[in-house]
């Protein structure tokens, strides 16, 4: 879907995604349709949801008429960029930055529309001009541009030279090998602006400046906050880690419970920054944070869009399923994968296989055993009162027996006390 241009910026500044940009790029954008770039680095097989602020911000251009290339570093991937760490991360090798760039291009796809008559998407690798380069060429052609004292001015090189850790040489290099993607990117794709983080102000501006010194053009930067969560950490790292878009890493249940999870105090941003709902809508939403922030409205609608967006709708189904069992919600249609995360942080106990073949094992037996109640004869009153369930179904029957046709796949089986009191079983071999 492309909308008329001229709206770009100003819907990028109502969403609060505008920290700094190069004089006269607001009047370029109501003018012109422009193309312009990101930069994602393939230092894993899947991008984070740190990246997704980028990913959306291609697609938002996309939609007001504009030309999006996403660029996989596949050559800067092998150096490393210093900007905003603290310290040099390992360095891949080729054979492992190739794989990473073919797995996120495909995570890419359900952002960006590759096959729009007027403006496709493009993904290109930068290891395609990069790695073809002769040493002594690039710095008598590129290297020449650039003082020394220029670049130990930027940030990302400031930071780290007041560290006892230092800079090495090959990520001082990093910021030319950025400059000069902006210029091949402006020579052959006609590539007048580069979008990114914050962190990435001095980096872009360095490319500005090659392009006007070796092309004699003229080129743009615009660049994003950087996105925090409410305890000023880094977005999309949590106790568990970091939060994948790749379902195999981060599942789509853990994925939507991420979303559900955040602060009043960020929530409005994040609809703002993340989602394609309208002013209107978000305004609705933070009404609701501000008058009924135990309802956590704005939350729910937040965590439906992300997963939706990033997984699908049957995804986004099954997640909200799974959520739904710790209020009592059936199991039905959720694998065993699906209740080892759901119960991950509940008690459990582990019973072995051969107690539930045959004809099972005595439900007032287990519960006893396991301590959910505290003799068996209270597991009988309980059961007759209707307060004890065998994988959020009401047990009704004190002679009722457990047996491996109750357990889920095999290897779960769920009770529960009364409302909130949960117990998980591992089946062991």
């Amino acid at each position: 879907m492309t909308e008329k241009v001229g709206d770009a910026f100003e819907e990028l500044q109502w969403r609060g995604l505008v920290h700094s940009y190069t004089e006269g790029l607001p009047e370029l954008l109501a003018t012109q349709k422009v193309t312009l770039y990101i930069g994602f680095d393939p230092t894993s097989s899947s991008l984070q949801v740190g990246n997704l602020l980028a990913l959306m911000g291609l697609a938002r251009m996309q939609r007001f008429g504009h030309s999006p290339i996403a660029v996989a570093g596949g050559g800067t991937g092998l150096i490393g960029d210093p900007s905003g760490k603290a310290d040099e991360r390992r360095l891949l090798t080729l054979e492992e930055v190739e794989a990473n760039v073919a797995a996120i291009k495909e995570q890419m796809e359900r952002f960006l529309d590759f096959e729009s008559g007027e403006n496709p998407a493009r993904i290109v690798n930068n290891a395609d001009w990069l790695l073809p380069l002769r040493l002594v060429d690039f710095l008598r052609d590129i290297g020449k541009h650039f003082t020394v004292n220029y670049m130990v001015a930027k940030d990302s090189v400031k930071s780290r030279l007041d560290r006892d850790t230092g800079l090495s040489y090959t990520e001082f290099s990093y910021m030319l090998l950025q400059a000069y993607d902006f210029l091949h990117l402006y020579q052959n794709y006609g590539c007048v602006l580069q979008a990114g983080g914050s962190d990435q102000w001095g980096n872009i501006t360095a490319g500005i400046d090659l392009i006007r010194k070796k092309a004699g053009g003229t080129a743009h930067g615009l660049v994003y906050p950087l996105v925090l969560d409410a305890q000023g950490r880094k977005f999309g790292k949590t106790a568990e880690g970091t939060v994948w878009l790749d379902p195999e890493r981060t599942s789509p249940y853990k994925f939507y419970q991420f979303w559900l999870r955040q602060d009043d105090s960020m929530v409005v941003s994040y609809l703002k920054y993340f989602t394609w709902l309208s002013q209107d809508e978000i305004e609705a939403l933070a009404h609701e944070v501000a008058t009924r922030p135990e309802a956590r409205q704005a939350q729910r609608v937040l965590a439906r869009e992300m997963t939706r967006l990033v997984h699908g709708e049957a995804a986004l189904a099954r997640a909200e399923r799974a959520s739904q069992v710790l209020f009592g919600g059936a199991l039905e249609g959720l694998t065993a994968s699906d209740i080892g995360e759901i119960f991950a942080d509940t008690p459990s106990n582990e019973i072995p296989r051969d107690r539930f073949e045959g004809d099972g094992i005595l439900l007032v037996d287990l519960l006893a055993e396991i301590g959910l109640t505290y003799s068996k004869a209270e597991a009988r009153r309980l059961i007759k009162s209707g307060g004890i369930y065998v994988n959020n179904i009401r047990a009704s029957d004190a002679a009722q027996r457990v047996t491996m046709a109750d357990t889920i796949e095999g290897k779960y089986l769920v009770l529960r006390r009364g409302k909130k009191e949960y117990r998980l079983l591992k089946v062991m071999d």
